[in-house]
């Protein structure tokens, strides 16, 4: 049948008017019908592309992120379509710190940049960490009109938050805080700079540094570690560190008190100081003749200085809480303290060591690492004892394993540290004993800005700032002090640690403690008491 035929019998007689009529009408329905078969298949397209899965990996605040996305050459339900990308949008270098670039053939973007969050910590504020992405694109290889080609999904992205900077540093509120107040400063820092010798001989310096513990911060309490160290003209150095404790109202005025305490009566102790170390240079003369006399004579004065200070710091605790009608338990603090002088045959230490954290004698060059002393551990984990208590001094075997000497050919530090930092650098008491574990602190220290080099005054708030270190779940205050200097090539650092029994005391009755000397123990040096 040719065209005419169909045309007059389509039409069958109907008159023009209603020939146009009918085939407007067959026309618009099959368009309409063509059209909506062709947004079938763009929605087709849109379900496909929805469920492309663009896997990017989180970012990271503060950490440099790339991620190159690309799409699928061909659609798996409409082969013959292809997919432009337009745009990517909702991220941007001014707010996010990240970049959004489309590929030049349209296949593919990219995201990078150094994500942050900070534009959206306005007043302290948490800010949301997760941003929509908006995907736009064309559809093309399809007869499909210019308005109707370009669409557009949501993708999510996720920045991580720094856990760094989800703490707040919120000022304590003395002016509203109840009586006493115990005013304390957030940070301490001190550098005690000791002249060169005549002959121009560099002499070992003393840096030490607090912080207040970003947990302290966050709630806007005051900081409760404390420490004091001194130089006095004839040689000795002194140094304290305290941490009070967390749980007790007023440890902030307990670890002040311990620290002052203990250094006033030391240095008082050592203003005539050379009857001791006349006993020092005997013992020495005659340590290898295990000369119990001589050890006798250098016990009776370590507990003199260094236990009696201590004695006397509890003392002045409970003094002070008396005095304001308060549970000596408010004030608990832990104490470490060292008197320290060079002679010419080495470097003699003297210690107390009650509660946690952690005192050392370290040489690099020997590879050796002294601790001076026994952490404390409570009846359950995460407790100590405290100076304030009053078995710590009522029982005097434990006293006595409180108090160290040793005697060193040189050292490159005496560290003294609350738990703030031995926890988080050294995890266990036991990794306290491993050198290479000061090894690392030692680097830690250099390769993160704090030059322990002589006479370097600079160095306390190059400590101060050290402090900040991040380390997940240990926010505690956080307190070292250091004293250093460069030690002696070829140091053998023979001498271990020796412990002095309760006979080494002249007059046991009149000394509450034995003294742990800590020259020649046969435990590796470790301060272990010998039976």
């Amino acid at each position: 049948m040719d065209i005419d035929n169909i045309i007059r019998a389509f039409c069958n007689g109907k008159n023009e008017k209603q020939v146009e009529g009918c085939l407007k009408f067959l026309s618009d329905k099959i368009w309409n019908q063509y059209t909506d078969y062709l947004m079938d298949k763009v929605l087709i397209i849109e379900n496909e592309i929805n469920k492309w899965a663009f896997n990017l990996p989180n970012a990271k605040e503060g950490y440099p992120y790339e991620r190159t996305c690309d799409i699928p050459q061909k659609l798996v339900t409409i082969p013959e379509a292809e997919i432009l990308i337009d745009n990517v949008t909702g991220l941007s270098q001014e707010q996010q710190g990240l970049s959004i670039i489309v590929a030049d053939d349209k296949k593919s973007f990219t995201i990078s940049g150094m994500p942050t969050l900070d534009a959206f910590r306005k007043e302290g504020a948490t800010p949301d960490s997760t941003f929509e992405l908006t995907f736009s694109y064309s559809v093309l290889g399809m007869d499909i009109p210019e308005e109707k080609r370009h669409f557009e999904r949501k993708i999510p992205f996720i920045i991580n938050q720094d856990p760094r900077k989800l703490w707040k540093n919120l000022p304590v509120d003395w002016e509203n805080m109840p009586e006493p107040k115990y005013r304390k400063e957030d940070t301490q820092c001190e550098y005690v700079k000791v002249e060169k010798s005549s002959d121009g001989t560099p002499q070992k310096d003393i840096v030490a540094a607090s912080k207040r513990g970003r947990s302290h911060a966050q709630e806007a309490k005051p900081r409760d570690d404390h420490f004091r160290v001194e130089y006095m003209p004839n040689g000795w150095y002194i140094m304290a560190v305290a941490d009070g404790a967390g749980s007790a109202k007023y440890s902030r005025e307990g670890s002040h008190i311990a620290c002052d305490t203990a250094v006033d009566h030391c240095k008082l102790s050592l203003i005539n100081s050379m009857p001791f170390e006349t006993a020092i240079e005997a013992f020495h003369t005659h340590e290898e003749e295990n000369n119990s006399e001589a050890r006798k004579v250098v016990g009776d004065y370590i507990y003199q200085i260094v236990g009696t200070a201590a004695f006397k710091a509890h003392k002045a605790i409970v003094a002070e809480a008396t005095i304001r009608n308060l549970p000596v338990k408010q004030y608990a603090t832990t104490l470490l303290l060292t008197i320290c002088k060079h002679f010419s045959f080495g470097w003699f230490v003297a210690s107390f060591w009650v509660g946690d954290g952690a005192i050392c004698l370290y040489n690099r060059q020997a590879h050796t690492a002294k601790i001076l002393g026994i952490p404390d551990e409570g009846e359950y984990a995460g407790q100590t004892r405290f100076l304030t208590m009053q078995e710590i001094f009522q029982d005097t075997k434990t006293f006595y394993q409180r108090l160290r000497f040793s005697i060193v050919d040189d050292f490159t530090a005496l560290f003294l540290m609350s738990d703030g930092v031995s926890d988080p650098k050294f995890e266990t008491d036991a990794n306290l004993n491993n050198p290479d574990k000061w090894d690392a602190l030692w680097n830690d220290l250099h390769d993160n800005g704090v030059e322990l080099i002589d006479d370097n005054e600079e160095a306390k708030e190059q400590l101060l700032n050290w402090l900040d270190f991040w380390s997940a779940g240990n926010h505690d205050d956080r307190t070292i002090a250091i004293l250093y200097g460069q030690e002696h090539d070829n140091t053998n650092n023979t001498a271990d640690n020796m412990n002095i029994q309760p006979s080494d005391i002249s007059d046991p009755s009149a000394a509450s403690v034995e003294i742990v000397d800590t020259t020649n123990d046969s435990n590796d040096g470790n301060g272990q008491q010998m039976e």
